[in-house]
């Protein structure tokens, strides 16, 4: 069901002048159904060529236009990726929403060897400028925290003031939070992403991405209940993950939504590793399940179709 401007609860940190810019950007990011349908493209740092290069990758992802076209023909809410690579692919795909990733990390220095840490690259005023001289249709920004690292002050520091400059700018912002570092014992503990999406409220950002939680014994599509809310009015999308068959990753999906009470996905791997025809279809069946309340029959057929 379409939500319009009157359903956009709107934060009290957007100012008077903002408040429809806000709600455009939002209703865009969310495709005008209060979920978000997040194309992942941050990981040619998070994961080097890891993801996109090997066994059961299809040679289109080794080229990084590859993220580029499947957000440009696929149906999606909001393509993330870094300030630099939308700088020099974005003249070519004006025509997508495009949501600012403004830090990263590799994953060569593991927790065992240094808890982590994400610097921020740039700031929202660099990426409202970029917005504004090259005319893209940026809607948000994006920001992740290693939450139980030694240096979470830092980026709950940075955090806390990406979420309310953006706001100030009219921005949608998502924060991803990961538990991770010699703290943290295990970073699939419901409990633990509870505590994260609570984090994410505190700090007012509209979406918050963490992992799937996993427990022995327990049905995660229950266990992700309790992060959902301790968000409260933060919106919590799951993360993709690696792939899996298709089937797999879109009953998972359906009952994220469904069960759990997510509001959406944040999707790479699962699309970008295929074909561009096949990722296409990825993205429309996904797409199906979060916005248009799709059954994973119906996605399948959509995914399957040629």
């Amino acid at each position: 069901m379409a939500i319009t401007k009157d359903d956009v609860m709107v934060p009290c940190d957007v100012p008077q002048a903002m408040r429809g810019k806000y709600m455009n950007n939002y209703l865009a990011a969310t495709r005008e159904s209060g979920r978000l349908m997040l194309f992942a493209g941050d990981q040619k740092v998070e994961h080097l060529h890891d993801d996109f290069y090997g066994e059961g990758i299809h040679p289109d992802a080794g080229d990084p236009e590859h993220l580029f076209r499947i957000a440009s023909r696929g149906k999606i809410g909001v393509f993330t990726t870094q300030l630099g690579l939308i700088a020099r692919y974005g003249m070519s795909y004006p025509e997508v929403r495009y949501l600012v990733k403004l830090n990263s990390k590799t994953h060569l220095v593991k927790a065992a060897q240094q808890d982590p840490m994400s610097q921020q690259w740039f700031d929202v005023e660099q990426a409202v400028v970029f917005q504004k001289s090259s005319n893209l249709n940026i809607v948000g920004v994006g920001y992740t925290i290693y939450l139980g690292s030694e240096y979470e002050a830092a980026m709950l520091q940075q955090a806390a003031q990406i979420v309310y400059t953006a706001h100030q700018h009219g921005l949608v912002t998502v924060l991803w939070i990961y538990p991770r570092g010699k703290a943290v014992k295990d970073e699939r503990d419901p409990h633990l992403i509870a505590g994260a999406t609570g984090v994410a409220a505190s700090l007012g950002t509209d979406f918050v991405k963490v992992n799937y939680p996993k427990k022995e014994g327990l049905a995660s599509k229950e266990i992700l209940k309790e992060a959902v809310r301790a968000a409260g009015r933060t919106k919590v999308v799951c993360a993709g993950g690696s792939s899996v068959d298709e089937k797999t990753f879109l009953q998972t999906l359906h009952d994220q939504i469904n069960v759990s009470g997510a509001a959406g996905n944040a999707t790479g791997r699962n699309i970008h590793q295929k074909s561009l025809d096949e990722a296409v279809r990825m993205c429309n069946a996904i797409y199906a399940v979060t916005i248009e309340g799709a059954s994973v029959e119906e996605a399948l057929k959509i995914y399957n179709a040629h």
